[in-house]
């Protein structure tokens, strides 16, 4: 099983804080096909290509999908025919059984998995709306941010808060049953009362799953620039943690489990679609991402698209990442990647960077007695301080240690 990622680099607008790889530009002119269609066409044609080249990557036929993530850039922006051809295409080489019903106009798989789909909520219309019940999405995902119309508009976020509310509503008017959003805190002399009443409003909206940053100063980005002239501050350390605290005690006290440092899925023990684990008795919400989680559990996928990221059998590619460069490397039948090889201390240092960041942590028993010995050996003092601590033999951070985490895992990590 594998989880399969398409980039979608188009943006109506640039957000100033954004470090993804992205581009403003739809059509050059005198061109016959706007680049949209001309990045779909080499999108489709990408993956009929790594089905025939297999080998460099999985060793193996790929087959077995066990997610489908549209992320960006903004995905929502692509017409209705690109995303039909994506998923024509997706299940003609991944033969993820699509089943269309034209009674009621609905799509969807033979075997269920999680497709989800990264959406702007102004792009959430009527007609939109309706032109998802038309595919096999069961997911969205969209980037609130915050409920400031004049924080949105600092971060050049085309949307107004007014807009969530009904993008959510018109989801579930179509029967999208897993919604998640994003939420940022820590914006330049935010108060704690405003990073509450975000929360509120929020909550108040009763989605599935819940991702929430602070703002991120990227080398790059028009926000740093911001930064480095003293047009805007950080806010400092007591009032992130006092934020970050007051987030996850709320979202707790709401039925959110925090199965991830940023991410929080739904509890509904009533559901048959929630598992009681054996260990502890522990409830966990089958709302987690299931495309995410693959990253910290080791599970390997294919990035499609300008700038998309591969792991699989030993192995790390990446795309160039250049809409142009990519389109034509695709049109000559060449995959337009670089690769490298992951020996055991880069794997061992990658578990340590992504399952760590998880409420189970890591399962000790995965890792080879050299590397185990060495990790139990390191892992001590950080338990003694309670920054650490393992459980049923899985090693993962304490509520304390999550403020610490890039420096436990930095000393955790093979140099």
């Amino acid at each position: 099983m594998f989880g399969l990622y398409i980039h979608i680099p188009f943006c109506a607008s640039r957000c100033i804080y954004c470090g993804f790889y992205s581009t403003t530009s739809a059509r050059e002119k005198g061109e016959r096909l706007s680049v949209e269609e001309q990045y779909v066409n080499a999108l489709c044609h990408e993956m009929e290509l790594r089905m025939e080249k297999d080998d460099d990557m999985f060793g193996r036929k790929m087959t077995g999908l066990s997610s489908i993530y549209l992320g960006g850039g903004t995905p929502s922006l692509l017409s209705f025919n690109s995303l039909q051809k994506i998923f024509q295409t997706i299940d003609k080489v991944y033969h993820i059984g699509l089943e269309w019903n034209k009674e009621d106009n609905t799509c969807s798989t033979a075997i269920p998995i999680e497709i989800t789909m990264e959406c702007n909520p102004d792009d959430v219309t009527e007609e939109f709306a309706q032109n998802l019940h038309s595919l096999p999405i069961n997911r969205i995902s969209m980037g609130a941010q915050t409920f400031s119309d004049e924080r949105l508009h600092f971060l050049h976020r085309r949307h107004t808060a007014d807009e969530v509310k009904n993008a959510v509503k018109r989801l579930r008017g179509i029967g999208i049953k897993n919604i998640s959003v994003d939420l940022m805190f820590g914006f330049p002399n935010e108060t704690l009362e405003e990073w509450n009443d975000d929360i509120e409003r929020l909550l108040a909206l009763d989605i599935e799953h819940i991702s929430a940053y602070s703002l991120m100063y990227e080398k790059g980005t028009p926000l740093f620039r911001l930064l480095q002239e003293g047009k805007v501050k950080e806010i400092d350390e007591e009032l992130y943690r006092q934020m970050y605290d007051t987030l996850i005690d709320r979202l707790a006290k709401a039925g959110y489990e925090q199965y991830e440092i940023s991410n929080f899925a739904k509890l509904d023990v009533q559901s048959p679609k929630f598992n009681i684990q054996t260990s502890k008795s522990k409830i966990q919400s089958l709302y987690r991402s299931q495309h995410n989680s693959s990253y910290w559990q080791n599970i390997p996928y294919i990035g499609i698209g300008a700038a998309a990221h591969s792991y699989g059998n030993g192995k790390r590619s990446w795309n160039v990442a250049d809409i142009k460069a990519y389109i034509t490397a695709i049109q000559k039948n060449r995959l337009p990647s670089e690769e490298e090889i992951i020996d055991a201390d880069t794997h061992y240092n990658d578990i340590i960077m992504t399952a760590l960041r998880t409420c189970e942590g890591i399962d000790l028993s995965i890792l080879p007695a050299e590397y185990r010995t060495y990790l139990i050996h390191l892992a001590k003092p950080f338990q003694q301080q309670g920054l650490l601590k393992e459980d049923n033999g899985k090693l993962h951070l304490t509520r304390n240690g999550i403020y610490v985490s890039d420096s436990i895992m930095s000393d955790l990590m093979k140099v």
